[in-house]
């Protein structure tokens, strides 16, 4: 068997643009929390600092998951998945709870949250079996299946609670079905099914999700001041005007009227201090790491790295869309980060293995001479 000689053909463009959107979240991180009092604080938990260990570490990851040859991780795509599923048990025993949500391990200095590694697996999962499963996902019986595969995980990750990121593991299924080629008329009947699930759902969820979707319909309902972050957001973005107030000089997060700001409501921070045209760069940047991930998924004849370029994609995008739309008061809060902006080491970590199983596919997709 005769393999082609090839130099390794990186996305540099995607690497330089995920190095700065990477920069500029650091830098609006430090800005955030420049006034939260530091003293007696050990330098590794200033958020910064940890924010710059977290993107190191998580940057030795995507080169090492860049090298290793894609088709391997279908080899072990069930362990993953299994190990998954078992990490997700166990936080629901032995997880510690922040926001409401029981999602987190502590290890040793950092803590995990298994729901933000498991986009990942059932990326993996979906795209071997879609890609392997052509027939049956065309004739729609595939579909089935495929929801057997992400139900196990959703259900855990929902009843954490964790709405958020239970609505982006639907979303990557929805749009890796999509490109799969399942029939439209089977995902029209997807959403049908789920407008007439919806009253179960909203059933199931905990009371403060509930009162969070109440309030956003109905901002003037609320009367425990729970709008009050959503409001001093809108303020901030809408005072930074054309150019910004500064870095650092951004009075909503610097006199710490708008809280959680260098984690969910970080573009809120961006905008104030760097106004509409900062607002403009991060949102092309967003676009453009968008684009290099499907230029590279288009560019391979292998259904396997095309699902999953898309599903990197339809990740990253929807948690964008979601986190720009309850800063902006267009969406309900839900607490999902703004990719590689920002603060958290898990999100970090996913979305840097997720861009590294991109380049993987842009280095490894020509298939061997002789095959």
């Amino acid at each position: 068997m005769m393999y082609r000689e090839r130099s390794l053909s990186f996305d540099w463009l995607l690497i330089l643009i995920t190095l700065a959107l990477l920069a500029l979240g650091i830098l609006m991180i430090n800005s955030a929390t420049a006034n939260v009092p530091r003293e007696g604080t050990v330098f590794y938990n200033v958020p910064v600092v940890r924010q710059g260990i977290n993107a190191a570490v998580a940057l030795i990851a995507l080169v090492g998951v860049s090298l290793v040859n894609y088709r391997v991780w279908a080899l072990w795509r069930w362990v993953l998945y299994g190990g998954m599923i078992v990490a997700l048990g166990l936080v629901l025993v032995a997880g510690r709870v922040f926001f409401g949500a029981q999602s987190w391990f502590e290890v040793g200095l950092f803590a995990v949250q298994p729901s933000e590694l498991s986009k990942i697996v059932l990326i993996l999962v979906l795209a071997q079996y879609l890609a392997t499963h052509e027939e049956e996902v065309k004739r729609g019986s595939g579909l089935i299946v495929s929801l057997l595969i992400a139900l196990p995980l959703l259900a855990l990750i929902f009843v954490q609670p964790d709405l958020g990121t239970a609505t982006v593991l639907v979303a990557i299924w929805l749009s890796m079905l999509f490109v799969a080629g399942v029939p439209i008329r089977h995902l029209l009947l997807i959403v049908v099914a789920g407008i007439v699930f919806a009253p179960l759902a909203w059933g199931l969820m905990k009371p403060y999700m509930r009162e969070r979707i109440l309030i956003f319909l109905n901002p003037t309902s609320d009367s425990s001041g729970k709008t009050y972050n959503v409001i001093q957001a809108l303020i901030s973005i809408g005072s930074g005007g054309f150019w910004g107030k500064g870095l650092g000089q951004g009075t909503q997060s610097q006199l710490g009227f708008l809280r959680v700001r260098h984690t969910d409501f970080i573009f809120s921070v961006l905008a104030e201090e760097l106004g509409f045209v900062g607002s403009a760069l991060l949102l092309l940047f967003l676009a453009g790491l968008l684009l290099r991930i499907v230029r590279v998924g288009a560019r391979t004849s292998d259904p396997f790295g095309r699902l999953i370029a898309t599903g990197v994609a339809a990740m990253i995008f929807v948690q964008t869309a979601i986190n720009l739309g309850f800063n902006t008061g267009l969406l309900p809060v839900t607490g999902l980060p703004l990719p590689l902006i920002s603060y958290g080491g898990s999100s970090l970590m996913t979305t840097l293995i997720g861009l590294g199983l991109v380049q993987s596919v842009a280095i490894h997709h020509q298939p061997p001479e002789g095959t």
